[in-house]
């Protein structure tokens, strides 16, 4: 079988087996799981040795259907498989007490499944089918626990958010392909002038709806209502990070002009939400108001012109976030909760998960020698060295500023408390998903130079500043640990503090400057819609009774007369047949009576002339 086929299938047909015999979910998953990391491995391998893979399928006309592996491709492909596995691994536990496990290790398939499409997909028509999948998966996962207050409204809040936002790359798509001429990815990237800015504003709107970018960050925190590992998975290498690498995969094609918006969201986005995670009252929903920020700083250095460096970071953050959702879910069975009051002393609980989500904490934080640090310094670099360094590098320093502090903070209150030992159901298993994924965050900062190599590009090395790019990254990170760490969020945001908390919602946020309108737009327009179908209906009734008139005057009156003259004419006929009796004296004694009755009339008409 094609490997690629293989990533892809491994995981659907184990969701299709698990759905057929409704036993043994979680370790069909793991198989399928497993199956499609050792397809993607040696995909990778393939791509180091400088080999490719393609399977092409049957499309539209003159419009293929493209699966490739390139290095690009390949590499993000074992970031899915990797980081899915992993939290598969840990979901095993987390899980084991529910009665729906094969309803959820199927849609987490069918979700890995999907993503995987994604990231291989070599035509926009195939990678579109597979952003639909990922957002149906999504919302699937958000609202598993559907029967719980506001977990609906949650997941169709994600839903309609992403959806809205998916808009901005179908036109991109259409822009592209009438364009180029061609569905290919890689063609369309040639494409230069107004339809690359067009196109690249529209894809920015896409992606700022995935990976939940300001001003539509809010969903995001809110799809927390799903399991840990659905959030894990959301958050690091799947769904959230969709929007990321869709603007990594096009950057080539990107103008000055668009490079300097993304950059812009990006930056904004890192510190707003930055804000808001330092001062958020929930652990997980910290870590979501975090995800939003890294990946605001992956925007930042995709719009300095250094894909590279958002690369980095998104393969450092998938396995640190994935790590640290992870250590939250333990934390949230120790306690029944994730309010940050509740989870005071949380981790003297549990001292060996806490120090596994500390080393996930300052991996994110960017303290050396974790991979965070490598990527933060990339960003940080590519910043100082991009044309807009007075715009971008300030807000990559203060998002790498906030990152320390609220995972400080995090941390102080995890330790801080009382202890309160309480069995965990599935420990195991959960411990061994972490585990694997904080082993990843610490080390793989180390393979970054080989990614360099793969991609046979590198990150900038002249900065227009005197002192090197890492002194203000780890500057920037350790300050910001010491800032969470001695003071509290309402000593470090001041009057900000209610602002923040309520999302820096503006004349009542996205509720009333989105959502209500939209509803009260649709309400107006289902109001002219009972209007013109009562009126269309009225016309209709009108119309009917013309028919029905018309049809009376048919039947009655012109039918009627056409009857009534037919049988005064079938009545004359038979009188007439009745005068050819064949006896000659009666036939002379007519032709007699009328030869007078001529001549009488041709008199009389003399006389009166």
């Amino acid at each position: 079988m094609n490997l690629i086929a293989a990533a892809i299938l491994a995981p659907l047909s184990m969701m299709v087996l698990i759905l057929l015999l409704r036993r043994f979910p979680a370790a069909l998953a793991l198989l399928g799981a497993a199956v499609g990391m050792f397809a993607s491995l040696y995909l990778l391998a393939d791509a180091f040795n400088g080999q490719g893979n393609q399977l092409i399928l049957p499309g539209l006309p003159d419009m293929p259907l493209r699966l490739i592996s390139t290095p690009l491709t390949a590499l993000l492909s074992t970031l899915v498989a990797g980081v899915s596995s992993l939290v598969l691994v840990y979901a095993v536990g987390y899980m084991k007490k529910d009665s729906e496990k094969v309803r959820f290790f199927a849609t987490m398939l069918l979700f890995v499944s999907a993503m995987q499409t994604l990231v291989l997909a070599g035509d926009w028509i195939l990678l579109l089918a597979a952003w639909e999948l990922i957002g149906l998966s999504s919302y699937l996962l958000i609202g598993f626990w559907y029967r719980r207050p506001g977990v609906t409204s949650a997941a169709t809040r994600a839903f309609l958010v992403t959806r809205s936002a998916d808009l901005g790359l179908y036109i991109a798509v259409f822009i592209l392909i009438a364009s180029a001429g061609s569905s290919d990815i890689a063609t369309t990237l040639n494409t230069g002038g107004n339809a690359a800015i067009a196109a690249g504003f529209f894809l920015l709107v896409a992606a700022m709806g995935k990976s939940a970018q300001t001003p539509l960050h809010d969903w995001l925190q809110r799809a927390m209502a799903g399991p840990t590992p659905v959030s894990a998975l959301l958050h690091s290498a799947t769904l959230v990070a969709a929007g990321a690498i869709l603007l990594i995969r096009v950057a080539p094609m990107l103008p000055p002009e668009v490079l300097l918006v993304i950059g812009l969201v990006g930056g904004v986005t890192t510190v707003v939400t930055g804000l808001i995670a330092l001062g958020e009252r929930d652990l997980k929903r910290l870590t979501a108001a975090s995800t939003s920020s890294q990946y605001g700083l992956m925007l930042v250095a995709v719009g300095a012109g250094v894909p590279l460096a958002a690369l980095l970071h998104l393969i450092a953050h998938a396995t640190i976030k994935s790590g640290l959702f992870l250590g939250a879910g333990i934390f949230q069975h120790s306690r029944n909760s994730t309010v940050l009051v509740n989870l005071q002393g949380a981790g003297r609980d549990r001292p060996r998960v806490f120090f596994g989500y500390a080393l996930a904490a300052l991996a994110l934080a960017g303290i050396p020698p974790m991979s965070g640090y490598f990527s933060k310094e990339a960003i940080i670099a590519a910043s100082l060295a991009s044309p807009n360094v007075l715009l971008l590098a300030p807000l990559a320093l203060a998002g790498t500023l906030l990152t320390g502090a609220y995972m400080a903070r995090a941390l102080r209150i995890l330790w801080h408390g009382d202890r309160k030992s309480h069995k965990i159901v599935g420990l195991y298993w959960m411990g061994a998903g972490l585990a694997g994924l904080v082993t990843l965050a610490v080390i793989l900062g180390v393979a970054f130079p080989a990614i360099e190599t793969l991609l046979n590009t590198r990150l900038p090395e002249n900065t227009p500043t005197r002192f090197p790019p890492e002194i203000f990254g780890l500057g920037a990170a350790v300050g910001g640990l010491i800032l969470g760490w001695f003071f509290t969020a309402r000593r470090l945001l001041g009057p900000l503090l209610p602002w923040v908390q309520q999302g820096f919602t503006i004349a009542g946020g996205f509720d009333n400057l989105m959502v209500r309108p939209a509803f009260a737009i649709a309400r107006s327009c289902e109001r002219l819609e009972r209007i013109l179908y009562a009126g269309v209906f009225a016309v209709g009734r009108f119309g009917l009774d013309i028919g029905r008139a018309v049809r009376r005057n048919d039947e009655q009156g012109i039918d009627g007369l056409i009857f009534s003259l037919v049988r005064n004419t079938v009545e004359l006929g038979s009188r007439a047949r009745s005068l050819q009796s064949g006896l000659i004296h009666r036939e002379m004694a007519i032709t007699v009576v009328g030869t007078a009755l001529i001549l009488a009339a041709l008199l009389l008409a003399l006389l009166v002339y």
